[in-house]
């Protein structure tokens, strides 16, 4: 089986289903760990609907979705927050598409997107039990950094160059 990745309208039924299904992991898996039951359908409904698009259009974002056999898997997306900085956000792979070997091309086709957009710079945040990203992270050569924004849910803020 292969992994393809391309760019995705962020308001696709593939990009949506994926943004749901993003959202409501890490959302869940915070109130899970500090508030004992599941995010609230209300809130969850909410949040997902505002951001649905999160600056990931043209042409200071974006958003890719990895495809593997051809079915969607995960999806990552970048935007630029200054001429030369990007973001990395919403980087996620489907449950059973983790550990296939996804995410790297993944987020390597994020910065390669970003870098044609002219960054130099991959910056991203993340939060403390989120320890499987933090390690992919690790793993593709971003190193752990100063706060670059306050997010009220960031506790680790990573950079990378783009060469």
């Amino acid at each position: 089986m292969t992994w393809t990745v391309a760019p995705e309208p962020y308001g696709s039924p593939v990009a949506a289903a994926l943004w749901r299904a993003y959202y409501t992991e890490v959302s869940d898996r915070w109130y899970l760990l500090h508030e004992g039951r599941r995010t609230p359908p209300e809130e969850l409904e909410r949040e997902i609907a505002a951001g649905a698009e999160g600056g990931l259009a043209a042409p200071r974002g974006g958003l890719l979705v990895a495809r593997y056999a051809g079915e969607p898997a995960g999806c990552a997306g970048y935007r630029l927050l200054d001429g030369t900085t990007a973001e990395l956000t919403r980087v996620f792979l489907y449950e059973g598409m983790r550990g296939r070997g996804g995410a790297g091309p993944l987020v390597r086709a994020a910065e390669d997107a970003a870098r044609a957009a002219g960054a130099t710079r991959m910056v991203l945040d993340t939060r403390g039990d989120l320890v499987e990203a933090r390690a992919l992270y690790a793993r593709l050569g971003y190193t752990e950094t100063e706060p670059h924004n306050a997010e009220p849910y960031a506790e680790h803020w990573f950079a990378k160059r783009l060469g």
